[in-house]
């Protein structure tokens, strides 16, 4: 109860930890997790997980071990996703406290909780699982080997992403002896597996990259905790802050801001929204209150900075650690440990970086990231190069670095940063050239998913002219009369697939635009019941965005048009394929009439759809 009533808040340091109970959000938490969990970038993800379908139960963290109504069997392993802040340690610590005060799971007879960054700590010594107990948990010293194979123990091991240990499912020693020693590596292969303990309850949390090291067959329930919802975003304001206004303000202005507020959907970007918010608003600082991503993270920033005693116009001459971006935590045996205190923190930082670098005309760093034959002479060439790089990461790894480098280009945010980033280049003919190579980027070849990135760079350097544009077109009777550039369809994509209403229908055709401009409109079959895409040349890239909404947990749609696409290839037919055969698919009607490729007609003809709700037109 000591270890968890307290906790640690983004960075705050130990002596002003808050009581948990007091800021305690519940979080959506659900059974499965998303198809693209795994290739698609954190950040990227939050902005498909703020979309929350209604076919999703919702998962109580004091309930991961109970059974679902329809579930039969009990629930032993539970491995629990969650892209990094999303409140997975929280969660955690909640349903200890909770045990540890009498109010949940009393069946439980022991929860051991133990991190992988303290596991580490030991990964080199030989431990029997009931010495390994001892060395953490030195209360349980009175407990005797024979007791544990009577007791209901829980074992929790939070943060697998973090540990450098060599978990090896297949060639492991076997091990069912508490008081036998071993590696750590071994000891808790064998706990997973059932062999050490097999009554034992194990729940293990993770980043979704490094999930697969357990194997599938190991896990009873695989849950995902995907954030705050809308109405737990204001709660979460509403609990950190007593005085009702100042929630209220702060509650009125992330929903300004669409970026703003989809990021909120992670506890931690929360924190970081009311640090900064906090701060401006009670001492009345005449500034601009944030409203891109870029601007809040250079606020941040800006009060470590001050934190630490540094002035932003120097702070180029200075080397040191700062306290917020930084988190620091004392584990087992009071030993340091830093990190980010999220991946957006080193993203923006990297960016900085390599602004300041261009600035001060060291080439070297620009020359590793972009190419040694490249030469940048201008600020526009620049963003124009990293873009290009940008574009072709196929799982929009440098999406975010990419919005946070154009955000530095604003005049704003370099007067707030000052002397951190160097001499800037800051014409308007400069940042008007940059604009307007955003507005005309080419991306024939391009995943329409990375294309949207063009959109919210023009938004993080607070050009709001296409915004408007689609504003103004959403409102229009006559649509078909406004002609739409490849753009105003990367705008359009994004707000109809981040919109609260669900599409009806999405009809490519109906668009005047490029065929360009109908491919960068594809995303938005992720909000939509009917997707019609007949005669849209659909490469193997728009089948792989089309596979995504059919693979999705929250999708919605039963109809699809793929009809007269000659040039179907193999590999668009294998995403497809993909699509078509995954347990979220909720596909009634597939039209696929003159589809050119063979091996899709043969696979709708011989594929055997058990569900009879599902009908198929050749």
């Amino acid at each position: 109860m000591r270890r968890c009533e307290r906790v640690t808040e983004g960075s705050d340091e130990t002596g002003s930890r808050t009581l948990l109970n007091r800021i305690y959000t519940e979080l959506y938490i659900t059974e499965g997790q998303s198809e693209e969990v795994n290739t698609q970038h954190e950040v990227r993800q939050l902005e498909t997980a703020s979309k929350k379908s209604l076919h999703e139960t919702p998962i109580r963290c004091q309930d991961i071990f109970k059974a679902l109504p329809e579930q039969h069997g009990s629930i032993r392993v539970v491995l629990t996703n969650g892209v990094a802040g999303v409140g997975k340690t929280f969660s955690v610590q909640k349903f200890t406290l909770d045990w540890a005060e009498g109010s949940e799971n009393q069946d439980v007879s022991v929860v051991v909780l133990l991190s992988f960054r303290e596991l580490n700590l030991v990964r080199d010594e030989q431990h029997s699982l009931l010495t390994l107990l001892h060395v953490f948990h030195p209360t349980l010293q009175k407990l005797p080997a024979e007791k544990l194979a009577v007791c209901k123990l829980l074992f929790i091991f939070d943060g697998l992403d973090e540990s450098r240990l060599s978990l090896d499912f297949t060639n492991s020693q076997l091990l069912s002896d508490v008081t036998q020693k071993s590696s750590v590596n071994v000891l808790l292969t064998n706990l997973i597996e059932g062999n050490l303990l097999p009554s034992a309850l194990v729940w293990i949390t993770s980043r979704p990259a490094a999930a697969n090291q357990i194997p599938p067959s190991c896990v009873d329930r695989l849950t995902e905790v995907r954030g705050f919802t809308d109405a737990q975003k204001e709660e979460y304001f509403r609990r950190r802050f007593s005085d009702e206004e100042l929630s209220n303000k702060i509650i009125s202005h992330i929903k300004t801001s669409r970026s703003l507020h989809i990021m909120c959907g992670i506890p931690v970007f929360c924190w970081i929204t009311a640090t900064v918010l906090d701060h401006m608003l009670i001492t009345e600082q005449r500034r601009e209150l944030p409203k891109t991503m870029t601007d809040m993270y250079s606020h941040f920033l800006l009060e470590d900075l001050e934190l630490c005693g540094l002035d932003a116009t120097e702070a180029s001459v200075y080397s040191g650690v700062c306290t917020e971006i930084f988190q620091r935590e004392c584990v087992i045996f009071q030993k340091p440990v830093y990190c980010f205190v999220h991946l957006s923190v080193q993203e923006f930082l990297a960016a900085v970086y390599m602004f300041h670098y261009f600035t001060n005309r060291n080439m070297e760093v620009i020359k590793r990231f972009l190419g040694e034959d490249c030469s940048y002479s201008s600020l526009d060439d620049l963003l124009y190069g990293v873009m290009i790089k940008s574009l072709l990461s196929k799982n929009g790894h440098l999406d975010l670095f990419v919005r946070f480098l154009h955000g530095l280009s604003e005049e704003s945010n370099q007067r707030l940063l000052g002397g951190l980033l160097g001499q800037t280049e800051n014409s308007p003919g400069t940042i008007q050239r940059v604009i307007n190579n955003l507005k005309k980027m080419n991306s024939k070849k391009i995943s329409p998913d990375r294309s949207i990135n063009i959109f919210q760079c023009l938004m993080e350097m607070k050009d709001l002219s296409v915004y408007q544009e689609i504003q103004e077109f959403l409102k229009s009777e006559n649509r078909s009369e406004t002609e739409l550039s490849e753009i105003q369809c990367s705008a359009l994509a994004y707000m109809l697939q981040m919109s609260e209403e669900v599409l009806d229908e999405v009809d490519l055709k109906k668009y005047n635009t490029s065929r360009e401009g109908r491919w960068r409109l594809i995303p938005a079959v992720r909000n939509c019941r009917k997707f019609l895409a007949a005669d849209a040349v659909l490469s193997k890239t728009h089948c792989e965005v089309v596979s995504s909404a059919l693979k999705s947990n929250s999708s919605h749609l039963t109809q699809l048009d793929l009809s007269l696409n000659h040039r179907l290839t193999a590999a668009g037919v294998k995403h497809l394929r993909s699509g078509l055969e995954s347990p979220n698919c909720r596909l009634e009607v597939l039209r696929s009439v003159h589809c050119s490729c063979w091996r899709f007609s043969m696979f709708v003809q011989l594929k055997s759809f058990t569900d009879t709700s599902k009908f198929i037109d050749l």
